[in-house]
């Protein structure tokens, strides 16, 4: 069966773009492909973080993807620190890489802006980790955002680098999978920008934990523009707000821009937003109630991450192995 790598950074807060946008691919993933899923506390320190918080981050996040639907029985799930192989291997990636793809990386330059000087050294080589994190496990496929495209290439090209320096077929090169109809979920207020946990309004995003009367609130308070819904997708051009929510009905109703359009095309918003308020009440209301149950459980949240670490280090620890004999680390 075919591998599946993928990490979420323990920042808290997940909202509907990183459900559908991600977790929700997770999900349908374990019936098809070996998963193996990661909390990524190692990025999280990227940036300064409060130990405190940063730790009952770890905690919520694997609740939150456990009430998703992640199955600790069908897919691994951990916390990335507690498995060495993924710090080691960076500094033998680290070595490989160079300074040029990491100088191309867009993701640091938007981010950084003009204080690229004061940033830490892990923001800047971040993407070696996020490859050490894939090919710790030699993993086949990754599931990615637009966002995250040129991270992928990176890990490729790192990974085929390794290969040609010492004549050898270690590392496969992963691919990228990208699903669904929202794999870009934008802001409630601006349909040009990505929804976002850092975004200061609260109104921009429906979190999941937010009550069926926050999402009814939101929905019905969120951007449109005057004109009705049209009746193909080809309408929509030049409307990002409408294009948005049509978008999210379509995801979680599990049918097309098209299907949506041929029964709510011709309305207004007034008609569309408080349908798509229900669909969107019904889909989240379950996750929240789990949630909620589980992130009060500490010792049971810390045994799931244990039992998970544990088998990833099965996995990972020969390939690490693996890895010495071909620098010349062991023999």
């Amino acid at each position: 069966m075919n591998r599946v790598f993928s990490g979420i950074q323990p920042t808290g807060n997940l909202h509907l773009g990183n459900y559908l946008g991600a977790i929700r691919n997770w999900v349908t993933m374990q019936d098809a492909y070996d998963c193996i899923y990661c909390v990524v506390d190692l990025h999280a320190i990227t940036n300064r973080q409060d130990p405190k918080v940063l730790r009952q981050g770890i905690r919520e996040m694997a609740a939150a993807l456990l009430a998703s639907g992640i199955d600790p029985d069908r897919a691994i799930l951990f916390n990335q620190s507690a498995v060495h192989a993924h710090a080691e291997l960076a500094w033998v990636l680290m070595c490989t890489a160079r300074v040029g793809w990491l100088d191309r990386m867009t993701q640091f330059k938007d981010r950084a802006g003009k204080d690229r000087e004061g940033q830490s050294v892990g923001f800047y080589a971040y993407p070696v980790l996020q490859a050490a994190d894939i090919l710790a496990y030699k993993a086949t496929h990754v599931p990615v955002g637009d966002d995250q495209k040129q991270h992928l290439e990176l890990a490729r090209d790192i990974a085929a680098k390794f290969n040609t320096d010492f004549g050898v077929a270690l590392f496969p090169l992963p691919e990228p999978v990208i699903r669904g109809p929202a794999t870009r979920v934008m802001s409630l207020r601006d349909g040009t920008s990505k929804m976002s946990k850092s975004d200061p309004s609260d109104a921009s995003r429906i979190n999941l934990t937010d009550t069926a009367d926050a999402i009814a609130q939101k929905i019905k308070r969120a951007r449109t523009d005057a004109e009705p819904l049209p009746s193909e997708a080809a309408g929509l051009a030049g409307r990002p707000e409408a294009a948005n929510l049509v978008g999210l009905m379509a995801a979680l109703t599990d049918s097309t821009i098209a299907d949506v359009l041929r029964d709510h095309g011709g309305h207004g918003f007034g008609q569309f937003k408080p349908a798509l308020a229900d669909v969107m009440v019904s889909a989240l209301a379950p996750i929240s109630r789990r949630f909620n149950d589980l992130r009060g459980d500490s010792a049971a949240l810390d045994a799931i991450l244990a039992k998970g670490a544990a088998r990833a280090s099965a996995i990972a620890d020969p390939v690490l192995a693996e890895v010495h004999r071909t620098v010349g680390f062991a023999s």
